[in-house]
């Protein structure tokens, strides 16, 4: 065995540098509500997300109101610190092969499910397996898909055996779709939503609310603080605004931007501001003409007012984007890639190196995408209208975005909340024939990279190896990734809390088991 152990894999600092710039940059809201955590109190928060299809099937969460719910009521095998680091949780300890293709997790003992149930290893064995395999609809396929065998060594043990090398294993196991169940005969016991969380989940209408009572029995004493926890999914922002400002919720996320400030003006109401991985692009699909020419892509790039877009779509509450999905606070960020500013002339060169003085395009947006994403491609239309590109932009419906626009039209406006680390990044979106590949894009050489630096276990290896790989997708990619945006939410003053996380909105959607009564 090699020395990458449980606490040598560890990122002090890895994302707290996002948070820093936050304060020094003087935003709104970026200090930290801090007092003595205490026992008691019933919170109710109000979540700009939830919808009637939701489900507690893990493998199929995908939004803010899903990821908060599977963390408070169920335990993960590690978890990502409010400092960025790596916690251990349910595998209170691991330790990998010298190759790092072999991963052994010694699993917490002591703990029991909320029925009762003591955990064990044949639980955690079950839990991941529910996401393998052909038959598998999981969204947490791709970044499970490297574990070639799972097996019990013991009672306490669980040996991951991998295709190849992969030095943030760990990390990857902290994904908020690879919670913990009870195994069952048919597989896992999804449907009763009985965990080993803070929180024992007492009712869930899907797209309407759920309640959570303290679980007494839950293994850490430094977590889950509220005696009852109620959550209202209030996709209406202008309800969650006004349920926060009269009290009858103590926090909401998805603040409106444009009325932040004011927001922050009430008594009582703390605008929070978090910088981390969320950024907001505009995805091309490069296997569809005019956007298999790669000039054509850098037209674009360079066709767009990135300053300007932060200042009037985030409202200074983030930072300009360069076209790769890597944030500023992320250990391999490549400080040293040339900044994208706007270039009409740049971009001009560019059309004229695909044989073109002009070209017409469309742009297919919706709030759905991001706030103020419409607002952003007419902003885009009118920047890039000076280098000869006319972008139609093309308002798409709300309702049916995601299953019926992205990656459906050749040219879309796109969400993402980023990861906690590069390759799992890279591997989600980019990576040729990933599901969630936006832009379709295939690049050889990044292939190779992104496979050798998994395996690399030398930091300076990987970080030469990480930075071509955010030069290639800059430049060579199919994504615009004109700003990264804070985490912006707000709070009453009823509540507290510490350092905030940032690999998620709303304290990494850990608030439930991290928050208290003030």
């Amino acid at each position: 065995m090699s020395l990458i152990k449980g606490g040598l894999l560890d990122r002090r600092g890895f994302l707290k540098t996002t948070v820093a710039a936050g304060v020094a940059a003087g935003l709104p809201g970026a200090s930290f509500a801090q007092s003595t955590p205490k026992r008691g109190g019933d919170l109710r928060v109000a979540k700009g997300h939830g919808q009637t299809t939701d489900t507690l099937d893990p493998g199929q969460w995908e939004n803010g109101y899903m990821l908060a719910l599977g963390f408070g009521i169920h335990g993960f095998l590690t978890q990502v610190a409010p400092d960025g680091s790596l916690e251990p949780e349910l595998a209170e300890s691991w330790e990998a092969s010298e190759d790092a293709s072999e991963w052994r997790m010694k699993i917490r003992k002591g703990v029991t499910f909320h029925s009762g149930k003591e955990l064990t290893v044949e639980d955690v064995i079950a839990s991941i397996n529910h996401h393998r395999g052909e038959d598998s609809t999981s969204a947490a396929g791709p970044i499970v898909a490297p574990i070639t065998d799972i097996k019990a060594d013991g009672d306490d043990t669980v040996v991951f055996t991998l295709d190849g090398g992969n030095a943030d294993f760990p990390f990857i196991l902290s994904d908020y779709h690879l919670a913990i169940c009870k195994a069952s005969d048919d597989g896992i016991d999804w449907q009763s939503g009985d965990g080993c969380g803070a929180y024992v989940l007492k009712s869930f209408s899907p797209g309407v609310s759920s309640q959570f009572e303290r679980n007494p029995n839950f293994w850490r004493e430094d977590r889950g603080w509220f005696d009852t926890v109620e959550m209202l999914a209030v996709v209406d922002q202008n309800a969650r605004t006004t349920a926060l400002v009269s009290g009858d919720v103590h926090a909401i996320d998805r603040v409106d931007l444009k009325a932040a400030n004011l927001l922050g003006r009430n008594p009582g109401v703390t605008i929070e501001s978090v910088a981390g991985t969320q950024h907001y692009t505009f995805a091309m699909s490069t296997n569809t003409d005019p956007y298999t020419d790669n000039n054509i892509r850098q037209a674009l790039k360079w066709g767009i007012n990135r300053e300007e877009l932060v200042e009037k779509i985030l409202f200074g509450y983030g930072s300009v984007g360069n076209d790769h999905p890597i944030g500023q606070g992320q250990r391999f960020y490549n400080s040293e890639l040339e900044q994208k500013t706007y270039d009409p002339d740049k971009a001009k060169f560019f059309l004229k190196e695909a044989g073109m003085d002009s070209i017409d395009i469309n742009l297919s947006s919706s709030d759905a995408a991001f706030g103020g994403a419409v607002d952003a491609a007419i902003l885009y239309q009118a920047s890039a209208k000076e280098a000869g590109i006319n972008i139609n932009v093309v308002r798409e419906p709300k309702d049916g975005y995601w299953s019926d626009v992205w990656m459906k039209k050749p040219f879309t406006a796109v969400y993402w909340g980023g990861r906690p680390v590069e390759d799992q990044m890279f591997a989600t979106a980019y990576q040729c024939g990933a599901a969630w590949n936006d832009s379709f894009w295939c690049n050889d050489r990044f292939e190779e990279l992104l496979l050798k630096a998994r395996a690399e276990l030398d930091e300076d290896k990987r970080r030469e190896m990480y930075y071509e790989m955010q030069d290639l997708v800059a430049n060579q990619g199919g994504v615009v990734i004109p700003m990264f945006a804070n985490y912006v939410f707000a709070v009453g003053d009823k509540v507290a809390h510490g350092e905030m996380a940032s690999n998620w909105d709303m304290d990494g959607e850990r608030w439930m088991e991290r928050w208290w009564m003030a």
